[in-house]
């Protein structure tokens, strides 16, 4: 990185920086309690309640959303008429799946090859690390020329809404000139990207019930209705033979203009067993960024240890659908919810319920805060022009704040880059991409206050 006081600001605040995010991470802040106790996300809530108001931030508060969790909000005042930017992360994490599967315990932060493990280093503990880095930077370099709001979520992870409705109740609190969401990351290692698309989710919940209770499958098999095989059907016909998504009603073949993604280096990043092919049609940019894609990411059926040779009565699935920006989400949970009744076998009794929802977002990339981040990912990144790319995932916030301030620039930018593994076992965070990022958000934010 070429000689700049910001940078170099930066780089001699980054063993600070290991030190935060080794406590951040050490809070198992999954917003699941029935899994994790509330008392670990109220901790880690506190702390950047605290890391905040070591800041000079004012007005910090522990906003209690309306799906049981905590969001954390805090106000640094800029020069007079200045322009306000609103800088977002999220402190909840997936859960860390199997432990004993992580290299290293997945709430200890450690250092190995060059990168630092954890649950949430990138996703999106180090997000919030990367603001307070760029927004001490310009303390140190002259000062913020903007007033900076920052919002940490609670539970971003379970996509239960609460930070959206509570927006929407308090429209006034979150208002501003620009906002930075950092919660997603370049497209390669060391490769500036700004992800200008995300898709939509919907989660449907579906079970089918065929008889009042299990059956011996010797005595009944062949004739009494398997509810298991009756599930099993209707999620196949989520697909076609090829593995692309197909509902009934839903369109799935725009086509992705831009930067595009090669297989090879998808297989690479995805992990992909040698011989095993890619699902879906067109490229791969196509797939993962502008079509509907459907996961199948649980099933409620007995396990093959302790199996009963039993035929049985009622099995249920949870059902992910991501919704490409043009597609209402709304209407696309309508459309699978009546794939899936309709395509149930046998005359089966079959219920859905929708449990988590966001819409799609699409950035202006026009913008002049657009032009103010290349400007300065030019500098934080030499010799590498700033990208825009798809992101597969979700963000339902984005849209809200869209609608509520249709006047501001919405920016998304962060940590979450293919090597960094996100929701996986051995989530990690590149320090240099941290060190990097934090520069480009602080002169991104020099930038933009002088245009």
């Amino acid at each position: 990185m070429s000689s700049n006081p910001v940078a170099e600001t930066v780089a001699s605040l980054m063993p600070r920086a290991q030190a935060e995010l080794t406590e951040l991470v050490a809070f198992k802040s999954v917003a699941d309690f029935d899994q994790y106790p509330r008392s670990e996300s109220e901790g880690a809530a506190n702390w950047v309640a605290d890391a905040l108001r070591a800041e000079g931030f004012q007005d910090v508060a522990l906003l209690d959303t309306p799906d049981g969790t905590q969001s954390v909000y805090g106000f640094l005042p800029g020069p007079e008429g200045a322009k306000t930017v609103l800088l977002y992360a999220h402190y909840d994490v997936q859960p860390p799946l199997e432990e004993a599967a992580w290299t290293t315990p997945p709430f200890e932060l450690t250092e190995r090859d060059g990168r630092w493990y954890g649950r949430g280093a990138a996703d999106c503990k180090g997000g919030f690390i990367m603001h307070l880095l760029a927004l001490r930077a310009l303390k140190a370099n002259g000062g913020v020329p903007v007033g900076v709001k920052v919002i940490v979520e609670g539970s971003e992870e379970q996509g239960t809404g609460g930070l959206e409705r509570y927006a929407e109740q308090h429209p006034e609190l979150l208002t501003a000139d620009t906002i930075v969401i950092g919660d997603v990351g370049n497209f390669r290692l060391g490769l500036p990207t700004v992800t200008s698309t995300l898709r939509g989710m919907t989660l449907v919940r579906v079970r089918i019930d065929t008889l009042e209770g299990n059956l011996h499958s010797g005595q009944f098999g062949g004739a009494a209705p398997d509810a298991l095989g009756a599930l099993i059907r209707v999620l196949d016909s989520l697909r076609a033979e090829d593995g692309s998504t197909t509902i009934d009603g839903l369109t799935g073949d725009a086509r992705w203009e831009g930067l595009q993604y090669e297989e090879e280096a998808f297989r690479k990043d995805a992990k992909v067993l040698d011989g095993v092919e890619l699902i879906g049609s067109g490229t791969v940019a196509d797939r993962i960024w502008a079509r509907p894609a459907v996961t199948v990411l649980g099933i409620d059926c007995p396990p093959v240890v302790g199996a009963t040779p039993s035929v049985q009565a009622g099995a249920r699935a949870l059902v992910s659908l991501r919704v490409p920006p043009g597609v209402d989400a709304v209407e696309a949970t309508k459309l699978l919810q009546a794939h899936l009744e309709a395509r149930t076998p046998w005359g089966a009794r079959v219920s859905t319920e929708q449990i988590g929802q966001g819409q799609p977002f699409r950035a202006d990339t026009s913008s002049p805060a657009y032009t103010a981040m290349a400007e300065a990912m030019a500098v934080a990144y030499p010799g590498e022009e700033m990208q825009s790319a798809g992101q597969g995932g979700s963000i339902p916030l984005c849209n809200t704040l869209a609608s509520l301030y249709p006047h501001a620039e919405i920016l998304l930018i962060g940590l979450s880059e293919p090597q960094a593994q996100i929701h996986a076992v051995n989530e990690s965070v590149s320090p240099d991409e941290l060190e990097r990022l934090s520069v480009t958000e602080a002169l991104f934010l020099q930038k933009y206050a002088a245009s």
